[in-house]
């Protein structure tokens, strides 16, 4: 059998030997021999194709400890691994982009006497729908605050309600820009406590969040689970969250099709709620014009976004809009609970 030395095979694999030290003592990649007088290690041409592996997965900074998951899987379950975990790096690089982004202008863009004033109009209506006994959505807006909760379980009425509940202090004073993120980010931990109460600790409880919190100039965004956020800017309409669901997390890894996922019988499984992860928290740039819609999945399972933007596009005001929305869903067949608040930006 051929021998490859530690430095040869760290030379042929392109990772260092001290590299390969560690990996052996993380059972990452084991010598296939060790001499038992000098302890030297030694390794054989088959091990390259492993080693190889760990080294580019190392450069994409992927933890040990998931590499050491891919590298136990068949080609096509590793590969599915790889694009599950670089989706999960892509979006959680877009929230440090748009952190900085902000605290770059913030550092250096120079104050400016004729920036217009901008004020948000709104109008937010939830509604039972046409099957579900009762209502467990929850929807506000306010001068500041804009939030849809959807809640979920025996209790997930209470527990949306708590959530949105725990954010209202927020609509009564303006959060100086520097501290919003931090300031929502507080906010938010006493919504979970406040549903964990409601909770009161019994399985298969809790909610969604999605809220949008006004500075003057800015919004912040903070969202977990399957309620969204859209923009509609000059005509077109964008999606602004990402929904937290299986089905999203395998269209994310290349296993479903968006047009797949909509009659996947787990299409509304969540894998976060508020009780269970971190939220995404963000910043986002405001254009005089913009108008913004909070909707629990009822909205979207029953309307597409295509007549969600055309309604958004052709309603005058807020309210013409969510009343708009909420009887396109009904008479879609209103199969859940659905709640919209819409906002404009408006000068004030």
């Amino acid at each position: 059998m051929e021998w490859l030395t530690i430095g040869a095979f760290a030379k042929a694999s392109r990772l260092s030997p001290k590299a390969l030290r560690l990996y052996d003592e993380l059972d990452l990649l084991r010598p296939a021999r060790v001499d038992p007088d000098t302890g030297y290690r030694h390794y054989t041409p088959d091990q390259l194709e492993r080693a190889r592996l760990v080294a580019w997965l190392r450069r994409l900074g992927m933890p040990l400890a998931r590499i050491r998951t891919v590298c136990a899987l068949d080609p096509a379950s590793a590969a599915r691994e790889i694009r599950a975990y670089w989706a999960q790096v892509e979006a959680e690089t877009a929230v440090r982009r748009d952190l900085a982004a902000f605290l770059v202008d913030e550092l250096t863009a120079p104050a400016r006497k004729d920036t217009p004033v901008l004020e948000l109009r709104y109008c937010a209506h939830s509604d039972r729908g046409r099957v579900r006994p009762a209502n467990q959505d929850t929807a506000y807006a306010g001068a500041r605050l804009l939030a849809v909760a959807d809640g979920f379980g025996p209790a997930g009425g209470p527990a949306s309600g708590a959530a949105v509940e725990a954010l209202r202090f927020l609509d009564t004073a303006e959060p100086p820009a520097g501290e919003v993120l931090n300031l929502l980010a507080e906010a938010v931990q006493g919504a979970t406590e406040a549903v964990r109460d409601v909770a009161a600790g019994a399985a298969g409880n809790g909610t969604t969040l999605t809220a949008l919190l006004w500075t003057g100039s800015r919004l912040a965004l903070v969202h977990i689970g399957d309620s969204r956020a859209y923009l509609l800017r000059d005509g077109a309409l964008f999606r602004i969250t990402h929904d937290h669901t299986l089905v999203q997390s395998m269209i994310d890894e290349g296993r479903l099709t968006a047009e797949e996922a909509l009659s996947h019988p787990q299409r509304t499984l969540l894998v976060k709620a508020l009780t269970t992860a971190a939220p995404d928290l963000r910043l986002h740039d405001v254009e005089p014009g913009d108008r913004y819609l909070l909707c629990s999945d009822g909205l979207p399972i029953a309307v597409p976004d295509t007549a969600i933007r055309e309604v958004l596009a052709s309603t005058a005001s807020p309210d013409a809009a969510v009343h708009t929305l909420v009887d396109r869903a009904n008479a879609a067949g209103g199969p859940d609970n659905v709640s919209c608040v819409v906002a404009d930006v408006v000068t004030a």
